[in-house]
């Protein structure tokens, strides 16, 4: 059922929507530590993780990606619904390709027939948010990180959540002879994940895609993969059956989940956002990978291994995600040990 606005400062008590906004939180290096990555995990796990309070950033750029349209400018301390901001006076802004009606998209909100059940699974669209009840005001859902300066969807085509999954595909850096690459500052093990260039607006990023209507998401997480990084699409029936063989091993090991929730996308508005399910499958030989030519495809322009580093600038929350993995994995991310984790 939508949760009416007046009860929004209850809903936030109960709910504590301290989600993850960004990788360039507010949150206060912790001290050097001798069982940081220990420690960093288990406050930092799906489980709890949602604790670490972090601001909007991406979700707050101008101009919106794929167009020159300008956000309302958003003081920091006017992002929160609980501020109130009469003058508040967002743009309005979907995008043609959305208003087009593509299959993926939902119709405008004042649509006759369009009568969609938000914070409820509708018929085969999640309309629930992984960060449990938004706030539907004017028959509109509202992002429950903040005003974004944008009304409308957007690039997105789901009022509310639109959910995603980004398989994080990681191995070790090794040499010559195959021993694993210590970094000389820290003395830990170079992690390497497979990171495609994004086509719309050139950054780096996990390769990942949408959650298709009534899809699992253990499929999705394989089938962008195979799509993004393997070029799926393009192959053969006998070169995807291949794929499918090889990629078999690697998806049906033990992972975990990186992270479940709120994304802070440029793409989000006011009314529609992006939500993710990011999971590890980490080839710990490196045998699985190294017989899986990888090849871009769909979405991406490039493909390759990427070494992990706190240098890396990549779209959305991905570097945060990484972050994660590396805590996880006891892999070298920083030379800065402050920087290892948040508290």
């Amino acid at each position: 059922m939508p949760l009416p606005a007046g009860a929004l400062p209850r809903a936030v008590a109960v709910l504590s929507f301290s989600v993850l906004l960004s990788a360039r939180g507010a949150a206060q290096p912790r001290p050097a530590h001798s069982n940081l990555s220990a420690n960093c995990w288990s406050r930092l796990h799906p489980v709890n993780m949602f604790n670490v309070k972090f601001h909007h950033s991406k979700a707050l750029t101008s101009p919106y990606p794929g167009s020159h349209i300008e956000r309302s400018h958003v003081p920091e301390d006017k992002v929160g619904w609980l501020t109130e901001w009469k003058d508040y006076n967002p743009v309005e802004y979907t995008a043609k390709s959305v208003l087009a009606g593509p299959s993926w998209a939902d119709p405008q909100i004042n649509d006759e027939g369009f009568s969609p059940k938000f914070n409820e699974r509708d018929g085969e669209v999640e309309r629930k948010s992984l960060n449990g009840l938004y706030v539907v005001e004017n028959g509109r859902p509202r992002n429950p990180a903040g005003r974004t300066g944008l009304t409308g969807r957007g690039l997105l085509g789901r009022w509310g959540p639109n959910h995603a999954a980004d398989p994080v595909v990681t191995r070790w850096k090794r040499d010559g002879s195959g021993n694993k690459v210590a970094h000389p500052g820290t003395g830990k093990n170079i992690l390497q994940f497979v990171a495609i260039k994004r086509r719309d607006c050139g950054e780096w990023a996990i390769p990942g895609g949408m959650v298709d209507p009534g899809e699992k998401i253990s499929a999705t997480l394989k089938r962008e993969f195979e799509e993004e990084a393997l070029n799926s699409l393009q192959k053969s029936p006998e070169e995807k059956a291949k794929l499918e063989k090889q990629l078999q091993k690697l998806f049906s090991q033990d992972h975990f989940v990186v992270y479940r929730g709120y994304v802070d996308d440029p793409r989000n508005t006011d009314n529609a956002w992006m939500e993710t399910e990011a999971v590890n499958y980490h080839d710990e030989t490196g045998e699985t990978m190294d017989n899986l030519p990888l090849e871009a495809g769909d979405d991406a322009g490039v493909v390759k291994w990427v070494d992990i580093s706190e240098k890396l600038e990549l779209y959305a929350s991905h570097s945060y995600f990484i972050k994660l993995v590396t805590e996880k994995r006891g892999a070298h991310w920083s030379e800065d040990p402050g920087s290892e984790c948040h508290e």
